[in-house]
């Protein structure tokens, strides 16, 4: 036999069940506006806290993906950070190629360097243009900076350049003053990484200044004249009364060519093409005082054509002060006869006076 609180229990639930079915029902057949208003209700009271939460994790959501979203931006900007100054460096050589191209007065075939010749062999360099764009065997090879090295060997698409620190690599030059000619090799200590060139051949009697440009004397038809090869540093070693041999700091690096020139034949003489600092800063004054020429004529043009105006002003006004007014004679009278005219004067008559006279006045 069930218990009192059991069967209370069950009348609660069946209560229960009812009240539910008679909601539903009521929600099912009822307009539309009330399940609304009910649904808006429920939200705003009961579950407020859900819809709470509920928004909370959108915002969640939608701040992990634009997190995601700027972190990738910021990543994309730093890598393409990290390539831009070398995308600067490799612009400020393009212009420099550029410009020495402009200047050169030979022909020449652009090149781009791809890389070794050899993956042992890192005095030779691979150019990415060969005997079909007319390059040979023995064509210098310059950069902005100067003497790169020569031709090895070319090929028809291809062609191997031989740098200046190639122990075969020979090169007659003189300095930029005149005063000591040689011949220009690589450094005897260059295999321990000096990577250095040295000026041989200098007599003992012609003493060479650090600092001093050493320039492509154009003997052996090999190299052209005037193109730069290094400056000097020091003496390395000199023999007492016959030969001084100095170090130079090369003028162009070979690890840094990307994009190179070669010479083609005919080969001219490229001293323009290369100005030293010297005819750089003799070229700049010139171009100032050139440029102070043209303000001082401008300025005495201005100050010619002001001084014009104020002498063709002043001449206006001395005009004007020194004309005569002309004389208004006054109106005659009421019933006065007018003046009799005057005849105009003949050739060689004295000039009238405009006044009448008698002739007794005439006899006095």
């Amino acid at each position: 036999m069930a218990s009192a609180s059991e069967r209370s229990y069950t009348r609660r639930d069946t209560v229960m069940f009812v009240a539910c079915l008679v909601l539903s029902l009521v929600g099912l057949f009822s307009p539309a506006a009330w399940g609304l208003s009910i649904a808006a209700s429920l939200r705003e009271t009961v579950l407020a806290p859900l819809v709470w939460l509920q928004a909370r994790a959108e915002e969640g959501k939608t701040s992990r993906v634009r997190f995601r979203a700027i972190t990738a931006q910021r990543d994309s900007a730093s890598y393409l950070a990290q390539g831009l100054p070398s995308l600067v460096a490799e612009n400020e050589r393009l212009r420099q190629l550029l410009a020495l191209s402009r200047r050169l007065s030979g022909p020449y075939v652009p090149a781009e360097v791809l890389h070794q010749a050899q993956a042992t062999d890192g005095r030779t360099l691979l150019l990415s243009a060969g005997s079909r764009d007319g390059i040979s065997v023995f064509d210098p090879v310059v950069a902005p900076e100067g003497l790169l090295g020569v031709v090895l060997n070319a090929s028809e698409r291809t062609s191997i350049l031989m740098t200046w620190a190639h122990p075969e690599f020979r090169v007659s030059a003189f300095t930029v003053t005149g005063n000591a000619a040689g011949v220009v090799a690589p450094s005897l200590a260059a295999t321990g990484g000096d990577g250095s060139l040295e000026f041989r051949g200098v007599p003992y009697r012609d003493s060479v200044p650090v600092g001093t440009l050493v320039l492509s004397s154009g003997l052996g038809g090999v190299y052209p004249k005037g193109i730069p090869v290094g400056t000097v540093t020091g003496i390395v070693r000199e023999q007492a009364g016959w030969e001084r041999v100095y170090r130079l700091l090369p003028a162009a690096n070979p690890g840094s060519a990307a994009h190179v020139l070669v010479l083609v034949p005919p080969k001219a003489d490229l001293s323009r093409a290369f100005p030293t600092d010297s005819a750089l800063r003799a070229e700049r004054l010139d171009s100032l005082n050139r440029l102070r020429v043209a303000d001082s004529v401008a300025r005495t043009a201005r100050l010619a054509k002001a001084r014009r105006a104020d002498s063709l002003a002043a001449q206006r006004r001395d005009t004007t002060r020194a004309r005569p007014r002309r004389a208004v004679p006054a109106p005659p009278p009421p019933g006065a006869a007018p003046p009799p005219a005057v005849p105009a004067p003949s050739d060689g008559a004295p000039p009238s006076s405009g006044l009448p006279f008698s002739a007794g006045d005439s006899a006095r």
